[in-house]
């Protein structure tokens, strides 16, 4: 019987894409149904009210800053679910995951980091331990990873070509194999965000997904591997955008700094701010009389669904001290959009660029070049698919033998972990 196991998630693997599949099952996604929640979701086995991952992007209360994709483990809190086994001496590795940098209990890591320079541009790089790793996946999958389709305008299927290629090398490597390794397939998302789930592109793009789960399944089965595929979130078709940071800005409740003919969001004074990701967006306000207020600016507004309190979130396992004052859900079809500006000419000089650390909010339209070329869209009637709703329903297929059948990620987690425990 074996004993290691490859645990792969793979970006917006609905269960509407893979319900005549045979092998696949359907499962409630976490809340909210983004990346960095599903992955915190599923290596702690809890909801954000323990994990703290309230979204992809986490306000600092100190610095009245507002910060997406950081890579620090510890933002991540909570006993992982495989402590256990690694502690009976077992190797864990993860791969591409958020949130995997610094003193996460892991003997492997991979993970992109670039170095972007104060003359512009970046150079590429990823983040590996141990030593030697970064060579020895490059020589073995025959070139560097790029980052360029990993997201932005040209990501596509090339980044998973290159991530299920390594993955594979990686499981055959005598020196650096792990027990447990966690690994990632993101492309599948970028082509429903941009064409809708319904789409040509969105077919072909599922068509190479499902080759590459079944690569990954066959070198897992032969190097000795059980193996866990899952999705994190489902693609939903979406026909406009949503906009809380104009509404509060109409408000008064969002400041701005005009310098030159931009305006910049001055989150020192500001009594609201909201901070948007896909279909929800956290709320944050100075004090009782600001969330008051702002509930009554975002009533009302076209595409929200629901304005969440605290209590009210306490029921989604969201009542965490890094959520909103109010927690925002679109409604079905539409999303959240991060501007506040109304004029193109009041864009700030981040809204043109790929700038996934500076911009206060998730921005789609990254996928889009605008113009001119290599500059990004700011049109936001451009993206054809979101996610982040409550009650999404992903594919999961395994080869591991659970003796109750899950019917949410939060339960496969914990099959996951009791499995994990039972090799330990």
């Amino acid at each position: 019987m074996a004993t290691k196991l490859l645990v792969v998630q793979v970006a917006a693997l609905g269960w509407d894409l893979v319900n005549d599949l045979v092998g696949f099952r359907p499962a409630e996604a976490f809340f909210p149904a983004v990346t960095c929640c599903a992955q915190a979701g599923f290596r702690t086995a809890s909801l954000p009210r323990e994990h703290g991952m309230v979204a992809n992007g986490t306000r600092v209360p100190d610095l009245r800053k507002v910060l997406f994709w950081e890579q620090s483990s510890a933002l991540v809190s909570g006993e992982r679910i495989w402590s256990r086994y690694r502690a009976a001496g077992h190797k864990v590795g993860m791969m591409f995951w958020q949130q995997s940098l610094g003193d996460e209990e892991l003997d492997l890591v991979f993970s992109p980091a670039p170095i972007h320079m104060h003359s512009g541009g970046m150079i590429q790089d990823c983040y590996a331990k141990p030593e030697g790793l970064a060579g020895r996946l490059t020589e073995q999958v025959g070139r560097p990873f790029n980052l360029m389709h990993y997201w932005g305008p040209v990501a596509s299927s090339k980044s998973s070509a290159w991530i299920t290629d390594a993955t594979c090398a990686l499981m055959g490597d005598s020196q650096f194999a792990p027990d447990l390794l966690f690994s990632y397939v993101p492309h599948l998302d970028y082509d429903l965000q941009r064409r809708g789930p319904g789409s040509p592109r969105a077919g072909k793009a599922l068509e190479f997904t499902l080759e590459c789960i079944g690569r990954l399944k066959r070198e897992a089965e032969e190097r000795g591997y059980e193996w866990l595929f899952y999705g994190d979130y489902a693609i939903q078709p979406v026909t406009g955008a949503v906009f809380p940071n104009r509404r509060l800005r109409e408000a008064g409740l969002l400041q701005t700094r005009q310098i030159k003919q931009m305006l910049y969001a001055d989150l020192f004074s500001s009594p609201a701010f909201a901070m948007v990701d896909h279909q929800i967006a956290h709320v944050y306000c100075r004090d009782a009389r600001a969330a008051a207020s702002a509930r009554e600016a975002l009533t009302g507004l076209p595409g929200i669904e629901s304005i969440l309190d605290r209590r009210e979130q306490a029921a989604l396992g969201m009542d965490h001290p890094r959520g909103g004052d109010l927690l925002l859900v679109a409604e079905v079809g539409k999303w959240f959009a991060y501007p506040w500006w109304t004029e193109r000419k009041q864009a700030p000089d981040f809204a043109t660029h790929v700038d996934i650390h500076n911009k206060p909010g998730y921005d789609p339209c990254e996928l889009f070049f605008g113009w001119p070329p290599p500059s990004v869209s700011m049109d936001t009637a451009r993206i054809r698919g979101s996610h982040g709703r409550p009650g999404d329903s992903v594919g999961w297929s395994t080869s591991l033998e659970f003796a109750a059948q899950p019917g949410s990620m939060l339960e496969v987690a914990q099959l996951t972990k009791g499995w994990l425990d039972s090799h330990s």
